[in-house]
């Protein structure tokens, strides 16, 4: 499993106004680092190791050097500025090498069926992610899932994924993963509306000749009917 190391320093002014901002400024990111049965420990990590945690992928081991102490830890999770899109701050879980772990991992599809050049067939990813449970050394960073043999009558689910060893799906084996489905045909007409079925039907010796200009019946045809 990749292995990224960065550093950190303890963060100080914790609930000083303007100690964030201040961080940020000097190009550096707040953070916690917590679990692993020890106490939270908030932290500053720079930028520019934080998104090399996030270039290297979705569940990257991360070895925190902080002060001479390294330490082994999952991003847990990110925050972004609403409008600059920039990470404000991150959250770190400890984490063993020795210890299974519950883990949401990316869905990435491959592969062409056939039934989409042969009736046009328009391919649903449904569910983007899964969950699994792995040892921390066999968490995988994305699952990748063959659509080739899928057709338009058999769908995917959870269940029919071929997962790396060493790691157990939590997520519902039924639950849909990817379909095919077929467009609506915006050629085919429309069924006729009912008045115009009606207007079709033949002329009775009460309605010949008692109709205007539009084709619609007349008040003496309503009294005839009567």
């Amino acid at each position: 499993m990749e292995k990224v190391t960065i550093s950190a320093a303890a963060r100080e002014g914790i609930g000083v106004k303007g100690a964030l901002s201040k961080i940020r400024a000097e190009k550096n990111i707040p953070a916690v680092v917590y679990g692993g049965h020890k106490e939270p420990v908030s932290v500053t990590v720079s930028v520019k190791d934080l998104e090399k945690i996030i270039k290297a992928g979705k569940n990257t081991l991360v070895e925190i050097n902080l002060a001479g102490k390294p330490e082994l830890a999952l991003v847990k999770e990110v925050q972004y500025h609403a409008v600059t899109d920039r990470p404000i701050h991150a959250d770190f879980q400890r984490v063993s090498m020795k210890d299974k772990m519950d883990v949401v991992v990316p869905i990435r599809l491959e592969g062409t069926s056939a039934d989409i050049a042969q009736y046009g067939a328009i391919v649903e990813h449904i569910m983007r992610e899964i969950e699994v449970r792995a040892l921390v050394s066999a968490i995988p960073h994305e699952i990748v899932v063959d659509i080739t043999p899928m057709t338009i009558n058999k769908g995917i689910v959870a269940g029919d994924i071929k997962l790396p060893e060493g790691v157990e799906l939590i997520t519902d084996k039924e639950a849909p993963v990817v379909h095919l489905a077929i467009p609506k045909d915006e050629e085919t007409p429309a069924p006729a509306p009912a008045a115009d079925a009606a207007a079709a039907q033949p002329e009775s010796s009460s309605t010949k000749g008692k109709k205007d200009e539009e084709g619609n019946l007349t008040k003496g045809t309503e009294a005839a009917k009567k």
